[in-house]
Formats: C-alpha cells, sequence, structure tokens
C-alpha cells in the first residue's frame, strides 16, 4: 500500500519549522536564521520512502498584524499552508506556548488533521516536559503530539511513522530522486538573503529583499548576478558598509553555500539598490514571486 500526501508546517516565527523540513528531507531547502520570518516563500521539500512520499510545505510564522503589502501576502501563505495540505503540522517550542502559538494554532480548520510537534526538546527536561504536553493536549483534539528536535534529529523517526499513518493513500506525485518543486535561481536568492539575515538582523531584518537577475549555466560554472533592494540610501550604506567589505564578504559567504548546494563552481556578482517602499509596491511584490 502506498501513501502520498502534502503537510503543511503551521507555527508562530522562530519555533524552528525550517531547521524541522531541512532535517525532515536531509538537505538545506528552507534558509533558517534566529530572526522571526525569516522564510518567506512557501518552500516544498520531497521525502520519498518506500511506499510513501512525504511533500512538506514551509510556510511564513504567522506575521504580524501590519498593514503592509508584504505582510498580507505573507499572511496568505499561512493559510494555504494550513488549509491546502492533507495534515498540518502544528510546531511550538517548550515549554512555551503563549498567544502567538495560540493564534498561529487558530488558522489551522476545525476539519483539518493537526499533528502537534513540540521542537526543541534537547533544550528542555523531561521533567518539564510532561506537563508541558499536558496542557497541549487541552487545546484541541490532535492526531497525535509527537515531541522532537530538528538539531539532533531524537524522534524524527517517530514523526515520519506517525505522519505515514495520517497521509492517504496514493502513488507518489514526484520522481523519487526529486527533493523540492523549486529550482536553482530561487535557492540562490535565499541563500543571499539568509546572509543578509544573519548579518544585518539587527540593523535592517525586513525592509530588503534579493531578485535574481540572470541565472546562465556555463559548462560546470554558474553565473548568477543578484540585486539586493533596500527602501532608502541609508540601508543601502548598511548593506555595502565600510568601502564594500560587508557586501562582499555576505555574498562570498553566499557563493561558498551556492556551490555546496548545487555541486559547482559559482560567480556570484551582486548590486545594491534602493526601491523606495517596495514592501508596499504590488509590481515589485509580483516581480519579487509574492504576488
Amino acid at each position: 500500500m502506498s501513501r502520498c500526501g502534502t503537510i503543511g508546517f503551521v507555527g508562530r516565527p522562530n519555533t524552528g519549522k525550517s531547521s524541522l523540513l531541512n532535517r525532515l528531507v536531509g538537505e538545506k531547502l528552507s534558509i533558517v536564521s534566529a530572526r522571526p520570518q525569516t522564510t518567506r516563500h512557501l518552500v516544498t521539500g520531497i521525502l520519498t520512502r518506500p511506499g510513501c512520499q512525504y511533500i512538506f510545505v514551509d510556510a511564513p510564522g504567522a506575521p504580524p498584524r501590519t498593514k503592509s503589502v508584504l505582510h498580507r501576502a505573507l499572511s496568505r501563505r499561512v493559510t494555504e499552508a494550513a488549509r491546502d495540505v492533507d495534515v498540518a503540522l502544528f510546531v511550538v517550542e517548550a515549554p512555551r506556548l503563549g498567544p502567538e502559538d495560540r493564534a498561529a494554532l487558530a488558522r489551522i480548520p476545525g476539519s483539518q488533521c493537526v499533528i502537534a510537534v513540540v521542537n526543541k526538546v534537547d533544550l528542555i527536561k523531561k521533567s518539564a516536559l510532561i506537563p508541558f504536553l499536558d496542557r497541549l493536549a487541552r487545546l484541541r483534539d490532535f492526531h497525535a503530539i509527537v515531541p522532537v528536535s530538528a538539531k539532533t534529529g531524537k524522534n524524527v523517526d517517530e514523526l515520519l511513522r506517525v505522519l505515514r499513518a495520517a497521509l492517504p493513500e496514493g502513488p507518489a506525485a514526484y520522481p523519487p530522486e526529486q527533493l523540492t518543486d523549486r529550482d536553482e535561481r530561487f535557492f540562490a536568492a535565499e541563500l543571499l538573503r539568509e546572509k543578509l539575515f544573519e548579518t544585518m538582523g539587527q540593523e535592517l531584518p525586513y525592509r530588503c529583499e534579493v531578485l535574481i537577475d540572470s541565472f546562465k549555466q556555463e559548462g560546470r560554472l554558474r553565473r548568477i548576478e543578484a540585486t539586493i533592494l533596500v527602501e532608502r540610501d541609508s540601508q543601502r550604506a548598511i548593506v555595502l558598509g565600510s568601502g564594500g567589505e560587508r557586501l562582499k564578504r555576505m555574498a562570498s559567504a553566499a557563493r561558498r553555500d551556492m556551490e555546496r548546494l548545487f555541486g559547482g563552481k559559482v560567480y556570484l556578482g551582486t548590486w545594491v539598490k534602493v526601491r523606495r517602499a517596495w514592501t508596499d509596491d504590488r509590481r515589485a511584490l509580483r516581480e519579487l514571486g509574492y504576488e
């Protein structure tokens, strides 16, 4: 009997949803940062095991209630990941269970099959975990509650076992060797954006974005030209750093990650451009894949 289905990650920011996706698939598909709202796009990760194909959908953490066009687009994506899947994974971080977690859970329709995943259990004592699981169980009639650690891999096989039983019967939707439905151009932008978040999380967290202007393969060399968009001249100066050194460091780190992921040499050219109020510009957001 073969099973195949979609699984959406839902939860407040910084519960480790992207890290869990990467652990489950065994490849770095979703960028990770200590800053909330790092994930902006729906990222699909595909894991094929004998008799079962898991199609994971990572979505942004529940965004703050702001009026920007960007945040409304992110909010729609959170809803899609909660509603338009076969199973929703509600990811929480023990021992925290606050209003943001409850708001994220409220996005999941009552008819949806929900598995609660308690992440980062490597950071909590068992004596504190058990009362937390009891509190969590009172929130909703979950299909199952599974404690895991995305960092160490603890109990991830048990999560896959529980998920398999919850997925519908059916043939695989993708070839067994396929890991994602995204192309290399997408991951090039994401890896550079990850370096922006890592380096400038305190100074410029959400007013920057990456646009891939050109992606060409010349033999084993990938030649990539990328533009970093910011909203003000002062932000451009922050990204560049003194003499452009900060941008060079971020681009070099992103290029090394691209070479590891793509399995070949990468040339990465980067520029920084000011595009005022791009987070409220529908045309810009369509160009960046949000609308």
